[in-house]
């Protein structure tokens, strides 16, 4: 059993807002706790577009790499949490594009430098920080982002390399965390829960489009072993996403749900535990179950 006081969770994502759309309740929580967090953050964000429509104007396209890392520096002070950068390119997401479409992507993307390469900083950032417990995307990167998916890539290999000393010498002392957990956001049962909770409150679902197309190939709700009850720190996820002005409306999709519709249809952050080292009983309701 490890000091609570002690354990460490690190959270790898592709791009600024990611931490804040993906598990931020879950970091709010454990931070409050008195867990450290520390947000790995893949790239700068520097492909994305604007996708709010009162911040698309010509100075904020023209300095989007630097407001982007502003908007991280807001979240990251609401959430409580440390923050990285590795530093590499986002690779942006052209039409059609797949990991076998064919579709080519700029040189510099984060998505082409190999995975060896690409995991060599993050295998140094957990020698470092020591985590216990690392979450990440799974194979399809939750949708298929190239960065996304370059992001399950190299925390994979990092978890699996970060122990051994035979793998990256030089770039610290071997540190094996012991648990890897894959994000899983927009399954089947929460989309349904939600969906549900606003007819029933007699408002517009922001899913209806969703249910209509009754399109689930890439849901992987069976798939989750780990639902954190995290609903108190829905205020604290809901200002960490609003800072990423940029990327999210405060008056569009991702608010269209009451914030206590959410907390009673649907108050956890769901996880799929994918390796572990220590002994720990399915399902769980806490990351660091087996750990405390």
């Amino acid at each position: 059993m490890t000091n609570q006081s002690k354990l460490r969770l690190m959270c790898v994502h592709a791009h600024p807002d990611d931490e804040s759309s993906k598990g931020a309740g879950m970091m709010a929580r454990y931070v409050r706790e008195g867990i450290e967090v520390l947000v790995v953050t893949c790239t700068g964000g520097e492909r994305g577009d604007v996708l709010n429509p009162k911040m698309d104007r010509p100075e904020v396209q023209e300095n989007l790499p630097r407001i982007r890392n502003e908007e991280m520096a807001r979240a990251r002070e609401i959430l409580g949490v440390e923050q990285h950068w590795l530093g590499f390119i986002d690779s942006g997401l052209p039409e059609g594009w797949l990991p076998d479409s064919g579709v080519e992507l700029p040189e510099d993307a984060f998505y082409l430098v190999p995975t060896e390469e690409a995991a060599a900083p993050l295998v140094e950032i957990m020698r470092s920080f020591k985590p216990h417990v690392v979450t990440t995307y799974d194979e399809e990167g939750g949708y298929p982002h190239p960065d996304h998916v370059k992001t399950h890539e190299i925390s994979v290999a990092a978890f699996a390399a970060a122990g051994d000393p035979d793998e990256y010498p030089g770039l610290g002392e071997p540190w094996q965390p012991l648990k890897l957990y894959y994000n899983h956001s927009f399954g089947k049962a929460r989309i349904e829960a939600l969906h549900y909770a606003m007819l029933e409150a007699g408002l517009e679902s922001p899913y209806k489009d969703w249910m209509d197309a009754g399109d689930w190939t890439r849901d992987k709700s069976e798939r989750i072993t780990t639902r954190v009850e995290c609903a108190a720190y829905f205020d604290i996820r809901d200002e960490a996403l609003k800072a990423h002005a940029t990327q999210v409306d405060p008056d569009g999709f991702w608010f269209a749900v009451p914030r206590e519709v959410q907390q009673k249809a649907w108050p956890t952050e769901d996880y799929e535990l994918v390796e572990t080292r220590i002994e720990s009983r399915l399902p769980e309701d806490d990351l660091f179950a087996g750990l405390r």
